[in-house]
């Protein structure tokens, strides 16, 4: 099984609470709440336990895939962080507590916030047989009731600051800071305003003093220049539940996000970031990247073996050492 497929104690949960699940029904719903987050909605629309289910059957691979990548790459540039505490802001159907516990052995303390009853109430059933079993899950605001809730080791938001204000996203941006004890991770969808969500909130918190662990290899201003922007993809398997409720023939789909991991603690070395996934030729490996310096292209000749042989196995995403910043 992929690092970035759902877990399996996670797929069981699931496939017991769709036993019997209307598929045409289901993909009405996941329909309609699909519609609604495309045009800027929220969670609203998912009122009951039916609308959880069709979200979490559609998205929640999606999403998953995601924040586990990013999580991935922050644990490469963090070797060294075992996160004990664990804080999932407007969690939803508690997705990134579960790539976290996925990534972090070291965690043992699961704290989740959502407003959304249904989703909660999802949450909390398919955790029962899973080291997630004791996560404290609050229904209420996030903007409402982080104040309250304890610091964690690890905070994550994914694909929660779509959902609000730019006022309030700043909020929600110094609420996370002051409760996060070593880092933050935050995960949006990867299009233009996502990106532009991330730089915003990258931008303030650096302010206060936070360090970029990932994706950037800098505090700088971002060097991209639109219609270019800085995002990701990550592929993931669909099983045949989601193909048929999504109405999909591909065994795959393409998730793409935008994320930036902010510590108080700096990330050891200098790293370049590879921003598209790289040109593959008999004559040379080409890639572009994100360096300490700004942007950069790199071409590794075949001529110089170990050099292609290595960058062969490169992808989208990568860390690769930053040679010209060491």
């Amino acid at each position: 099984m992929s690092a970035f497929d759902l877990p399996a104690d996670l797929k069981a949960a699931l496939a017991r609470k769709a036993e019997g699940l209307s598929r045409s029904d289901a993909a009405k719903r996941a329909g309609t709440i699909s519609e609604t987050y495309r045009s800027g909605g929220t969670s609203a629309p998912i009122r009951t336990e039916a609308d959880a289910l069709a979200y979490a059957l559609t998205r929640m691979p999606a999403t998953y895939a995601a924040i586990a990548a990013s999580l991935n790459a922050l644990s490469e540039r963090r070797p060294d962080f075992t996160p004990a505490t664990l804080l999932d802001v407007g969690a939803g159907p508690a997705t990134a507590s579960w790539a976290a516990a996925r990534t972090f052995d070291s965690l043992t303390h699961f704290v989740a916030i959502d407003a959304n009853a249904a989703l909660r109430a999802l949450a909390c059933d398919t955790v029962t047989d899973s080291r997630l079993a004791a996560m404290r899950y609050v229904e209420g605001n996030v903007l409402a009731g982080l104040a309250a809730m304890e610091s964690a080791d690890l905070v994550i938001a994914s694909y929660v600051i779509n959902e609000l204000t730019e006022a309030d996203r700043t909020t929600l941006a110094d609420l996370m800071w002051q409760k996060t004890r070593d880092t933050l991770l935050v995960v949006e969808p990867g299009t233009p305003t996502g990106y532009e969500r991330i730089l915003a909130l990258r931008a303030h918190l650096i302010a206060q003093d936070a360090h970029v662990i990932a994706p950037c290899p800098h505090h700088n201003a971002c060097p991209l220049t639109p219609p270019d922007w800085c995002h990701f993809s990550q592929r993931l398997a669909r099983s045949r539940a989601h193909k048929q409720i999504k109405g999909a023939e591909l065994p795959f789909e393409d998730e793409r996000y935008s994320y930036v991991a902010l510590s108080r603690t700096p990330a050891p070395g200098h790293i370049a970031r590879i921003l598209s996934q790289p040109t593959l030729t008999k004559i040379e490996v080409a890639a572009k990247l994100c360096t300490t310096a700004g942007l950069s292209r790199l071409a590794v000749p075949r001529r110089d073996k170990a050099g292609y042989a290595a960058a062969r196995r490169w992808n989208w995403g990568d860390a690769i050492a930053d040679k010209a910043a060491e």
